[in-house]
């Protein structure tokens, strides 16, 4: 622990106030979307707890708000702030389940195709290339779509949210295997893999004990801008309709039904998602650009 305070990157990290602004940010969000079912002063999704006649109500502090309610209500009269604290959950549980599947998947298939070469390479980088050309968003839609054909609506009701995870997932590993792919060719022709493959090391125990973990410092870098794109990705179908079901509500969702409000007067029930997802957005973006500046030794 004494090593890490007093290395390079924690001395980066206390010398930019934008950096650990961020961090306190991002922080403040996690642990306040984790903890909502203890720090929300409503249950939203609790039915029974529902009263229709408090619902539009405004800010607490317009004229005709409540301070029960401190941002306000929505159309069926659940607490804003606590929709959006546990709207968060879901956005937060989608973006790092989807960009940790994305990092698993890249960095195989990046760590097969840098280090095995030729026909693998070839094969892998080809169907990467494929992928790439295609918005990240209409191939998470497809897939989306595909499974919405395959099964009943029942079914995709009960599985939405690991489609969505599935959905993103797939869609954002060609940017870590580019990425892995490209520094295991620099790796594999390097004195400690050759001296690996000299006392008869297989080459799969090469790849993961030697190879992998020299890697891996910039896909800790696209992982954490990653991590942001990913709840956008989330919350861009949500909004479309086609994300987490309404039971389970993220941010998107939120956004999306107050956006049939807007014109109408209720502002607050789109603007403060939105406010609150931008927000969280910011925070791992500024985050992620620190993290790549830290990283990169010419910038030292």
């Amino acid at each position: 622990m004494k090593a890490f305070f007093d290395s390079d990157i924690w001395w980066s990290f206390t010398r930019s106030w934008l950096t650990m602004g961020s961090a306190l940010v991002a922080f403040i969000c996690i642990a306040g979307s984790i903890a909502a079912p203890l720090l929300a002063p409503h249950n939203p999704f609790d039915l029974a707890s529902l009263q229709l006649m408090d619902a539009f109500k405004p800010p607490s502090w317009a004229a005709e708000g409540d301070r029960l309610y401190p941002l306000g209500t929505d159309d069926q009269g659940r607490d804003m702030l606590s929709a959006i604290m546990y709207g968060a959950r879901v956005s937060l549980l989608v973006g790092f389940s989807a960009t940790i599947f994305a990092t698993v998947l890249g960095v195989s298939v990046g760590l097969l195709a840098g280090y095995l070469g030729g026909t693998v390479d070839a094969v892998l980088m080809r169907i990467a290339d494929i992928q790439l050309t295609f918005p990240s968003i209409l191939v998470a839609l497809l897939i989306d779509g595909i499974v919405r054909a395959a099964v009943p609506r029942e079914v995709h009701d009960q599985i939405a949210l690991f489609v969505v995870i599935l959905a993103i997932g797939v869609s954002e590993w060609p940017k870590f295997a580019r990425t892995v792919r490209g520094s295991t060719l620099v790796e594999r022709n390097k004195e400690y893999v050759l001296a690996a493959r000299v006392i008869g090391l297989g080459r799969f125990k090469i790849m993961v004990q030697h190879v992998l973990p020299n890697v891996l410092g910039p896909v800790l870098v696209i992982g954490t801008l990653n991590l942001a794109l990913a709840i956008l990705a989330e919350a861009t179908l949500s909004f479309l309709g086609v994300g987490v079901p309404p039971t389970q509500p993220s941010l998107g969702t939120l956004i999306r039904i107050g956006n049939d409000f807007l014109f109408s007067g209720e502002w607050w029930i789109t603007i403060f998602p939105g406010v609150a997802l931008i927000i969280m957005v910011l925070s791992v973006n500024l985050l992620g650009d620190w993290l790549r500046d830290a990283l990169n030794p010419k910038l030292r």
